[in-house]
């Protein structure tokens, strides 16, 4: 339908069922078509279900096929921007990576994600940076707020679209990673394949998930503002 013109297509599913479309993605990216892939229930999140339908490695599985854009957007804004980014692109498919889970709607975020990433909560005595995607944006902005009660003060960066952000010129991601990799902590709830690119320490997940309703899972795997407090705490104070 998309080859043959005159309309815009989308075929979506959970993420972890991304596996089996990897040839289709393949050679759509190949074949230089704007495909839109919706792909839902991103993270150990998805809960009950349980390891077999909780992604881990398919979100850099899709971050490693070139002339692909995936975008992991943190909440409605940036998923607006998702959305137009996907509908004007002409020639590189997008991949929507969406939440099983609410998300709130933060402060400071952007519809105009087309840069990749950007400084969503700035501290003027930052010292500091957490660098998240996703879901894991709010819970880095909850960390810095329990930093900031200790007077520990650092940045939040989102980083909604890898490939975005690697199109743009050193002065632009120097000012958005001011810190450089020894002072980043990267968080996201899949595999940590890809962020040390970016930094030096990583909260990510290399085992498979756990069934369990999803608040239990996402505190087994200690994805909690407290622990994220304290790894960015044992990094700054290296």
């Amino acid at each position: 339908m998309l080859l043959h013109g005159g309309l815009k297509v989308y075929g979506g599913c959970f993420l972890v069922f991304s596996d089996y479309m990897k040839s289709a993605i393949r050679m759509s990216c190949l074949s230089k078509i704007p495909n839109i892939y919706l792909f839902s229930h991103d993270s150990i999140a998805v809960g009950e279900d349980g390891p077999t339908h909780q992604p881990i490695e398919q979100l850099v599985m899709l971050r490693s096929i070139p002339n692909n854009s995936v975008i992991r957007p943190c909440d409605a804004r940036e998923t607006y921007g998702a959305w137009k980014l996907a509908l004007l692109s002409k020639d590189v498919p997008t991949c929507l990576i969406l939440s099983r889970q609410g998300l709130p709607l933060n402060k400071n975020s952007q519809y105009d994600i087309s840069r990749g990433a950007y400084i969503i909560s700035k501290k003027e005595n930052a010292v500091g940076t957490i660098l998240a995607t996703g879901s894991e944006v709010s819970l880095a902005i909850s960390a810095q707020e329990l930093l900031e009660s200790e007077g520990i003060y650092v940045d939040v960066v989102s980083m909604p679209c890898v490939e975005y952000f690697e199109k743009q010129d050193k002065q632009y991601k120097d000012s958005v990673l001011r810190f450089g990799k020894a002072k980043t902590i990267a968080v996201e709830m899949l595999s940590t394949l890809g962020w040390y690119k970016y930094a030096d320490t990583v909260m990510g997940i290399d085992t498979f998930g756990t069934s369990a309703p999803n608040k239990d899972a996402i505190k087994k795997f200690d994805f909690t503002k407290e622990h994220l407090a304290s790894v960015v705490k044992e990094v700054i104070n290296k």
